[in-house]
């Protein structure tokens, strides 16, 4: 078990807990029954692990964790075996799945952790399905397509004791240590502006949906990859006529409607550029900057479509002084946005395509999702770098090893659910704040905006017959 399991046996309040979560070789298969009705590490100090949503950007996450020793994929589970494939072939001696639930039904007793790597939409009831059965849980980011998925899951797998991971850009890391060092020690005084801006989309956004409908294809499980969002007829391909028109600077790796790869552009099914990448941008920044919920956001974007993700937007989130640090506001910009050039950035130097930038009363730093430094470089030069105050993570692959580690009873991983919870939250907190197009004031512990009830109803989306978290 991992560190915080004794801390999760003890009973928490509601509130005590957002409170809590706003700073926050050869192969043997042991059956899991012989571990106890906790989560606990794999006693033949061996994690078998299970992936669901292995198609995309599970497979990457797949061979981080099939580099580590002490891991082996047991199980792989997709909704649609063709584009899954090449991950099967990868991993042949893995038992193939399509519906989580059947794959969980029949082995459970052999499966010690889980990989969640599906479309947004079902993040929350195929993760809360792995905590009902006590299964450590590497999930991709954002957490949850929604606020209230978010808390309740976050709160489930601390109950439950086990170890979790979202795949956040690292906060351990050396740079992002060095990052953190460096704002502590008043590198650049204090921050009062942070800007984020990113590169994508890299997929449609800004659409309508499609009038007419295609067969839905042998190999997709159509329903099930729909899970619990408001049903809709499947449509295949947009045709590059459609996307040249509407999109003309964008090029797309697929030119899938939904499925595979575009879900993010919907509503129904993702979280837009913030979501993709926000997470990436916030995780060393509410470290550095000792962050926990905001009091209000606003937002600005090209047109908001019914049901789609619009182009550009910005946001900017307001945070209250803590800690002995003053207010400070983070900005959001994507879809091409990005904040104006700094006086300080030496003419000739690449203004970024994605990065961050730390503004505060004494200077700047210019980085990236983990580290930076301070600009003009010369400025930097001549800094004296503080002493070492946080550990650095050794491991090659961060975000799969420390939860690998922390499954099998190690050191906690740097950004389990109670952290990962938050910067879902976060980033949905902006995407409500797109979509009702004005300045939100948020109550966090009693989950709610105070000056909008329109809002409020993004807050826990209905789900679809059958479907519960």
């Amino acid at each position: 078990m991992n560190k915080s399991g004794g801390h999760a046996e003890r009973a928490l309040s509601r509130r005590t807990f957002l409170q809590q979560a706003a700073v926050a070789t050869a192969f043997t298969v042991v059956p899991r029954h012989v571990l106890g009705s906790r989560a606990q590490a794999a006693p033949s100090g061996r994690l078998n692990i299970a992936g669901i949503g292995v198609g995309g950007v599970g497979r990457w996450f797949l061979q981080s964790c099939a580099a580590e020793d002490a891991a082996r994929i047991a199980f792989l589970c997709d909704v649609d075996p063709e584009y899954a494939k090449p991950v099967f072939e990868q991993h042949p001696e893995a038992k193939r799945y399509r519906d989580y639930r059947e794959m969980f039904d029949k082995e459970s007793d052999n499966i010690d952790a889980v990989l969640v790597a599906t479309p947004d939409h079902t993040h929350a009831v195929v993760s809360m399905e792995a905590v009902r059965r006590n299964k450590h849980l590497l999930c991709v980011k954002p957490l949850t397509r929604t606020i209230h998925e978010a808390r309740t899951l976050t709160e489930a797998a601390h109950k439950a004791g086990i170890a979790t991971q979202v795949t956040a850009a690292s906060s351990t890391s050396e740079r992002a240590c060095t990052l953190c060092e460096m704002i502590w020690d008043g590198a650049i005084g204090d921050v009062r502006e942070v800007h984020c801006w990113s590169d994508r989309p890299l997929w449609p956004q800004g659409m309508m949906r499609p009038e007419s409908s295609d067969p839905v294809p042998a190999n997709l499980d159509w329903d099930l990859w729909i899970g619990p969002a408001p049903m809709r007829p499947f449509k295949n391909k947009w045709g590059q006529d459609h996307l040249i028109m509407q999109q003309a600077k964008y090029k797309y790796e697929f030119d899938a409607v939904y499925h595979p790869w575009n879900f993010r552009g919907w509503w129904d099914f993702g979280s837009g550029a913030l979501g993709d990448m926000g997470c990436h941008h916030l995780n060393t920044l509410f470290k550095a900057l000792k962050l926990g919920h905001p009091t209000s956001i606003w937002a600005s974007s090209t047109k908001v479509m019914p049901e789609a993700t619009p182009l550009a937007s910005t946001v900017a989130w307001e945070f209250p002084a803590r800690e002995g640090m003053p207010p400070v506001t983070v900005y959001w910009y994507d879809g091409g946005i990005k904040p104006p050039r700094p006086s300080e950035l030496e003419e000739g130097r690449e203004w970024p395509s994605s990065g961050n930038l730390y503004v505060g009363d004494k200077g700047k730093i210019l980085g990236d999702t983990e580290g930076g430094r301070i600009i003009p470089e010369s400025k930097m030069k001549s800094y004296k770098l503080p002493p070492q105050t946080l550990v650095r993570s050794p491991l090659k692959n961060i975000a799969t090893g420390e939860w690998v580690r922390a499954s099998l009873g190690g050191e906690k991983a740097s950004c389990p659910f109670e952290i990962g919870g938050l910067l879902a939250e976060v980033v949905q907190l902006g995407n409500i704040a797109i979509r009702r197009d004005k300045k939100l004031l948020w109550d966090a512990p009693n989950m709610r905006f105070t000056n909008d009830d329109e809002a409020n109803k993004y807050i826990q989306e209905p789900y679809r017959a059958g479907w519960s978290l």
